[in-house]
């Protein structure tokens, strides 16, 4: 499934929100400037690697930071992107964007430290939004579930459906759930840091009623 778009409509503009995809789009366009020796320095120095974070958090604890800004590929950059110009407008707009900024990298954090409390020892480098991103998530669906998300449900062919998010975000954590599960004790490596996802959704679910405001009234109308 991927989603199109959601019914909310917000009611101001999300400029955090846009800061935060610009971020992420200038990192990964220095990114693509690299060559291929120097791109691998770049991802060896600025991604997070659970080993290294184990063994010496107070020198590798900048990386939990700057890994949330880098990204594997056009797909992975898009993907991640596109996801949070969904759906960070609307949690921007019930936090204000300072308390979204801190919301949005307490998810990283949180993401990158249940992917090394799973995997110590992985010397794999652990970088891209998604963590960050499952956060808003996690915040989206508490905040609102009943809101329609247009989605592309791959099936035998392409069908367009108008779910619930809390159907549409329930699917993709019950499957980020599922293959962290199956991850563990693998031989093998996907390359897809489950266990990343299911940390940043889970802080989201546990900070949001702490950053989130009550929604802004209605205006009234006066006969």
């Amino acid at each position: 499934m991927f989603p199109i778009r959601d019914s909310n409509r917000t009611t101001r503009f999300p400029i955090m929100n846009w800061l935060l995809i610009l971020a992420n789009a200038l990192v990964f366009f220095y990114e693509i400037s690299l060559g291929d020796g120097q791109l691998n320095e770049f991802i060896y120095e600025f991604a997070m690697m659970p080993a290294k974070l184990q063994s010496d958090p107070q020198t590798f604890a900048f990386t939990v930071l700057t890994s949330m800004f880098m990204h594997a590929g056009w797909f992975h950059f898009l993907s991640n992107v596109w996801i949070l110009h969904i759906f960070g407008d609307n949690v921007e707009d019930r936090m204000g964007p300072i308390r979204y900024l801190i919301f949005y990298l307490l998810g990283g954090v949180a993401a990158a430290l249940l992917e090394t409390y799973v995997s110590p020892g992985s010397q794999i480098p652990v970088l891209g939004a998604s963590g960050a991103i499952a956060g808003v998530l996690g915040a989206y669906v508490l905040l609102f579930p009943g809101a329609r998300v247009r989605t592309a449900v791959f099936l035998i062919f392409i069908s367009i459906m108008d779910l619930p998010a809390v159907i549409f975000i329930g699917f993709w954590f019950v499957s980020q759930l599922f293959s962290g599960l199956a991850s563990i004790g693998a031989t093998a490596t996907t390359g897809v840091a489950w266990w990343a996802h299911i940390g940043g959704f889970a802080m989201g679910l546990l900070l949001c009623g702490l950053f989130a405001r009550r929604p802004r009234p209605a205006p009234i109308d006066y006969l």
